[in-house]
């Protein structure tokens, strides 16, 4: 007898072939159930539509198939209430429960896995927990929207520079600003709804991999559960994680999304920008440095990203290399989509709060959009729009700037007749063509900064919250 190997121990549901088990050490590493007791709630679930249906199609007696049910039932209740205690020796959730429900109504309860193998039984806890956190998430982003929707609506005249290369370059309304990241968050919940369409297929009845002899009802499970269908090919069945790679992925690019936001609210927060305050609910100080208010929330949300995008880099590395059908290589599918739907869920929470109560400075925004030339590209249009061909324009504009910076000047403190050394096509309009308010109201192009453009964006994204509050309610309802 080997090391790692001990004498035969009786209590695994699955030994009758073996004469031979594995050693403690290897009995933990292998073993699930220290990270898929999460899945307790859904397997329990699962478990007592497979046995209604069991007895509907009278493949056990419909006074058997009441009794798994009962017992399953008061299992959940055990579970609500913190009364139920897992075993590592019973290896994953799936042997924890037959073996509570042995424990409740006998050997009755080894009938509930007629027809069912643990390989389509964790697709389908994996397919309800992801088809669950999706609108768990989606809430959690349209709240997000709301708070970022508020605060633009406030700051709708409130002017500051906006950045290319984190260098001044246009100046536009910080509600602006803030919508750019609530369309993101748009498209993260539209991302979130794809997913969820294909999570949203049952696996069960799948059996192993090649369907079972039994004649089970894979729709009847199926409704009952809340899908919209069932996989129609068994092997598929039990061997996709692709809706799991979707929901990593989308949950890597709202993590990013955070993170971007979070870069901005530290540098913002700096007394080189001076643009906004945080709660002090938010920050921390320093153990040396007493004047020090420090973003952590942002930092650390923005940390976290790194965690978000290594559970989808690590789930795709799962499944580069497994043949059709099932593999032990997917229980690694599990601890990543934990940590990142918990990651990200949390990190909404906090900067969803956060961001409700960012106090905006608005005249050291404003001072700040004043200087770095934010009139430059709208006084080569002022010129443009002379017929002064953009390129010829653009670098008359250049050589005034440089002229400016030399002189320490702004280009509205060039006098007229400095400006028409340049170019005849310069006149008295020229200075309030360039003004801050005038630069920000021309800009209605669809999508621009004008006030009256973002009004747009703020009516358009009360609709998508509208339409995606009323999503949430129609699969809430069937789920």
């Amino acid at each position: 007898m080997t090391g790692h190997q001990a004498p035969k121990q009786p209590d695994k549901l699955w030994s009758g072939r073996f004469t031979e088990v594995a050693g403690a050490d290897l009995n933990r590493f292998w073993s699930s159930i220290g990270f898929d007791r999460k899945l307790a709630a859904f397997d329990l679930r699962g478990s007592i539509a497979h046995a209604r249906m069991l007895g509907a199609t009278g493949i056990i007696a419909l006074e058997e198939s009441c009794a798994l049910i009962e017992g399953l039932e008061s299992l959940q209740e055990d579970l609500a209430t913190g009364q139920v205690a897992f075993l590592e020796e019973d290896e994953d959730i799936h042997m924890n429960i037959e073996r509570l429900l042995q424990a409740k109504i006998g050997s009755l309860a080894g009938k509930l896995h007629t027809a069912r193998s643990r390989n389509d039984q964790v697709a389908l806890d994996t397919h309800l927990y992801v088809r669950e956190n999706s609108l768990h998430t989606i809430r959690l982003l349209a709240r997000f929207q709301q708070t970022l929707w508020t605060q633009a609506h406030g700051h709708i005249d409130t002017l500051m520079p906006g950045y290319t290369h984190m260098q001044r370059a246009q100046p536009i309304l910080f509600a602006h600003h803030l919508m750019a990241y609530f369309w993101m968050a748009q498209r993260d919940i539209e991302r979130m709804q794809d997913g969820y369409r294909r999570a949203n297929i049952s696996p069960l009845g799948a059996g192993a991999l090649a369907g079972t002899t039994f004649p089970i009802d894979r729709q009847q499970t199926s409704a009952e559960l809340g899908f919209a269908g069932v996989y129609p090919n068994s092997m598929d069945a039990v061997s996709d994680r692709d809706y799991v790679v979707e929901h990593l992925a989308a949950n890597a690019l709202i993590s990013v999304h955070l993170s971007r936001l979070c870069e901005e609210i530290v540098l913002w927060m700096s007394a080189e920008f001076g643009f906004v305050s945080l709660s002090d609910a938010f920050c921390s100080g320093s153990s040396m440095m007493p004047q020090k208010k420090n973003a952590d929330l942002a930092e650390l949300v923005r940390a976290k990203t790194g965690r978000v995008t290594a559970a989808l880099m690590g789930m795709l590395m799962v499944l580069k290399g497994t043949p059709l059908a099932y593999n032990k290589d997917f229980q690694e599918d599990k601890e990543g989509l934990f940590d990142s739907v918990e990651t990200v869920q949390a990190s909404l929470q906090h900067i969803t709060a956060m961001m409700a109560v960012l106090q905006v400075k608005k005249d050291r925004m404003a001072e700040a959009a004043q200087k770095g030339f934010l009139d430059a590209t709208d006084a080569a249009d002022y010129l443009a729009k002379r017929g002064v061909p953009f390129r010829e324009a653009h670098e008359i504009i250049g050589k005034l700037v440089r002229i400016c910076l030399e002189s320490g000047r702004a280009l509205k403190d060039l006098p007229l007749a400095e400006l028409q050394r340049y170019h005849a096509a310069f006149a008295e309009d020229f200075y309030t063509s360039i003004a801050l308010p005038t630069l920000i109201g021309l800009r209605q192009s669809e999508g621009g900064t004008a006030p009256s453009r973002v009004q747009e964006q703020l009516d358009k994204g009360r609709t998508c919250l509208a339409q995606t509050e009323a999503w949430i309610a129609e699969k809430q309802a069937v789920s």
